[in-house]
């Protein structure tokens, strides 16, 4: 064996160790390099929606790490329901918890806390034993109409808006439980409980009952000078501060989960959850809505416009709402039922050979059909379109609303009917900002967000029938960021609400073009005056549609 003088290495394979003898040299020992450890506070933002439960895992910078997106069905077996199984719902939450957790597969400890978000006005009748004895009715549900419109035109209806800051409405609990003591009464008196869909999870998973100011500030029921159930109106409700949930503040944490559930989940029992707020709130914050005079947009299925204040305000005209998001935070604005849904009629109902086409060319739908409206000029050449295909909230407050095309005329295609309908939609959305700017001024900034950002069409038209700038922050699901911001902010993870500006992203922004300023301009004081003239005949319409649909309904049964 032949030595070279100058370097003789013999390398031998010596577990754990590598082992390298060298000539001339010392023994030197080379330990392989240990996998680091790096341990993350996360937050999980789960948001209860009205079609769905969205499970989003935050790390402490608002980054992403995990996204689920479980269903449920809408039950509408009848004329103005809107329900959903209870059951379906705490089904959809656990599995996307479990989902998220199976994949994320965190270290022990890692998880810091779940926080809630979760749509508004839902209710849900439980017996002594806390079982269902209905399904959870949503906010769409307007079989309480009759009842509504008499409350909203007595003395006392405006007396208990300026009280809760809630527009009176087939949607809120209050209504509901009116009609359910009057229509319903067998059912009404076997009720020991009078809850919504997120007191109900909470309940299933730690055994208590609690309702945070942001949900019950919803209901209608809920007083918000003094943060406490208001008294004229669980009178006129029919129940007592003994049948509802105890109150808490949205930082409130819970702890001590059923073992069960605690497995089932993958979670520490120990593990805070935090009871957040309702969505519409929630969402502002998501997007950095927060500071005053900035106002956020949203249009999905719904939509809204809201702002926040550092203290509760109504309208004398009892057009917007006022609801809690957080010590000295709350939220004002208007909620309008007619959205990204009513674009959904389009596409089915009206333009089924261009949902077709977008099949075949494996494109979607919308896409298409925002690219042949935009080659329709602003104002659709004086097609108007009133988008209240399912009654409406704000500004009008009317269930019985219906939609309508005016000034059709020959020279109008079915491109100018889809251009009208997107712009009916901003329109309103325009109409509850009007109202909005005589409660807090006019906005100093725009957020918007939701499915209708996605259309650059949409954004612009946003832009230019409200004539002002239109940021488009690129948070992921705003609803459920909300959420886990303020399940941070309980869990002492960050300072200040404020914090969720590190989140958001970068922003995309829009410029009003001054060249669709005229038609805007001339066609929405026509819009807002047909709109003022059309209510009167709402009712007369909808009492006939309701009329025919229950003797349809009758027929199919005879049949």
């Amino acid at each position: 064996m032949v030595l070279n003088s100058e370097r003789i290495t013999y390398v031998f394979n010596y577990a754990p160790a590598i082992i390298f003898y060298q000539f001339k040299a010392s023994l030197t020992v080379w330990l392989p390099p240990r996998k680091e450890v790096i341990y993350m506070d996360y937050t999980l933002g789960v948001d209860i929606g009205t079609t769905s439960v969205k499970t989003v895992l935050y790390d402490i910078h608002g980054k992403v790490h995990g996204y689920s997106n479980d269903g449920y069905p809408l039950y509408q077996d009848t004329p103005d329901m809107a329900e959903e199984d209870p059951e379906e719902i705490f089904s959809a939450m656990s599995d996307g918890i479990t989902e998220i957790l199976r994949k994320a597969n965190l270290q022990k400890g890692e998880l810091k806390g779940v926080a809630f978000s979760c749509a508004m006005h839902s209710l849900i009748l439980l017996d002594d034993n806390h079982k269902p004895l209905t399904r959870a009715i949503t906010w769409g549900d307007n079989r309480a109409v009759k009842y509504a419109d008499d409350l909203k035109h007595s003395p006392e209806g405006m007396e208990i808006y300026q009280h809760t800051g809630t527009p009176i409405h087939p949607m809120t609990p209050l209504t509901k439980l009116i009609w359910l003591r009057n229509d319903h009464p067998d059912l009404f008196k076997q009720a020991r409980w009078f809850v919504g869909i997120k007191e109900y999870i909470l309940y299933r998973l730690f055994g208590v009952l609690k309702e945070d100011y942001s949900i019950a500030n919803a209901t209608g029921m809920f007083n918000i000078y003094n943060l406490d159930w208001d008294d004229q109106a669980l009178k006129i409700a029919g129940v007592t501060r003994e049948q509802l949930p105890e109150l808490v503040d949205t930082t409130y944490q819970l702890k001590g989960m059923h073992e069960e559930y605690a497995k089932v989940l993958g979670i520490d029992a120990e593990t805070p959850f935090i009871i957040g707020a309702s969505d519409g709130p929630l969402a502002n914050l998501g997007v950095n809505a927060i500071k005053p005079g900035v106002v956020a947009v949203t249009i999905g299925t719904s939509g809204a416009v809201r702002v926040v204040t550092d203290k509760p305000k109504t309208d004398p005209k009892a057009r917007v709402f006022c609801y809690y998001l957080a010590k000295d935070m709350w939220v004002v604005g208007g909620p309008v039922n007619n959205g990204g849904v009513v674009f959904r009629w389009v596409r089915d109902q009206l333009c089924a050979p261009e949902k077709v086409t977008a099949e075949q060319m494996h494109i979607d739908p919308y896409d298409l059909l925002t690219e042949i409206a935009a080659k329709i000029p602003a104002g659709a050449d004086g097609l108007l379109f009133f988008p209240f295909l399912g009654g409406e909230r704000a500004p009008i407050w009317d269930a019985n609303a219906r939609g309508s095309f005016f000034g059709l005329n020959r020279t109008h295609t079915r491109a100018h009917m889809i251009r009208a309908v997107l712009e009916g939609i901003v329109y309103n959305l325009y109409t509850v900002m009007l109202a909005l700017e005589e409660v807090v001024g006019r906005p100093k900034s725009i957020q918007a967000s939701g499915g209708f950002a996605r259309s650059a069409l949409w954004r612009q038209m946003l832009t230019d029938i409200f004539e002002q700038d239109v940021a488009i922050p690129e948070s992921f699901e705003s609803t459920a960021l909300g959420a886990a911001t303020l399940g941070m902010y309980s869990l002492g993870l960050i300072d200040s609400l404020s914090d969720v500006s590190n989140f958001v992203g970068t922003t995309v922004v829009h410029h009003p073009d001054p060249k669709n300023f005229n038609a805007y301009r001339e066609l929405i004081p026509i819009y807002i005056r047909l709109s003022r003239s059309l209510e009167p005949e709402y009712k007369n319409i909808a009492d006939y549609q309701r009329r025919h649909e229950h003797e349809d309904a009758d027929a199919n049964k005879e049949g």
